[in-house]
């Protein structure tokens, strides 16, 4: 072999030092592997809460307000129902915080864990919208009452998933 001259005035033998030839073998560059910033995961739980609960009032002041279906409560309990439009905000914020620790154990547990958690969401969501038909309410209340769940649901499940991609890094 003839030397070659190098960019740094050094005489290399052929040898190619650092360069690759061909596509990497498998095993050779490590997966970068998630890291779970966990006060952000829960800081994003706790308003997902706080959102969740506002959601369901909302919702209730719509269906029950503007639309005239009496969900969640007797129809002669006005606008803003009884003890049970707390109640279902409160549950709605519980749910939140639930499922805040669900996608806390599915991140550090289970690979692929926001295709876990996008259908642990969706099938408690659907259980929950189904759940009013299984009632002898009319259908309005039936409809109102899956309505307000489904906007719940929803709301969980979008804004946790986008907390946890932010609160997860790699490395």
């Amino acid at each position: 072999m003839e030397p070659q001259n190098s960019p740094y005035g050094q005489q290399s033998y052929g040898q190619n030092y650092g360069q690759s030839y061909g596509p990497p073998e498998p095993g050779y560059a490590p997966e970068p592997q998630p890291r779970l910033d966990a006060g952000k995961l829960w800081a994003g739980g706790l308003m997902t809460a706080v959102i969740a609960a506002l959601t369901a009032v909302v919702a209730l002041l719509l269906v029950r307000g503007v639309l005239d279906v009496p969900v969640f409560a007797p129809e002669g309990d006005g606008l803003m129902g009884n003890a049970t439009t707390g109640a279902l905000a409160g549950g709605a914020a519980v749910a939140a915080l639930v499922a805040t620790a669900l996608l806390n154990l599915l991140i550090v547990a289970t690979p692929r864990p926001e295709r876990f958690f996008a259908w642990i969401i969706g099938l408690a969501t659907a259980v929950m919208v189904l759940l009013p038909f299984t009632t002898g309410l009319t259908w309005q209340a039936k409809l109102g009452t899956a309505g307000v769940y489904l906007v719940i649901g929803i709301a969980i499940g979008s804004l946790l998933s986008s907390v946890a991609r932010g609160a997860v890094r790699r490395y």
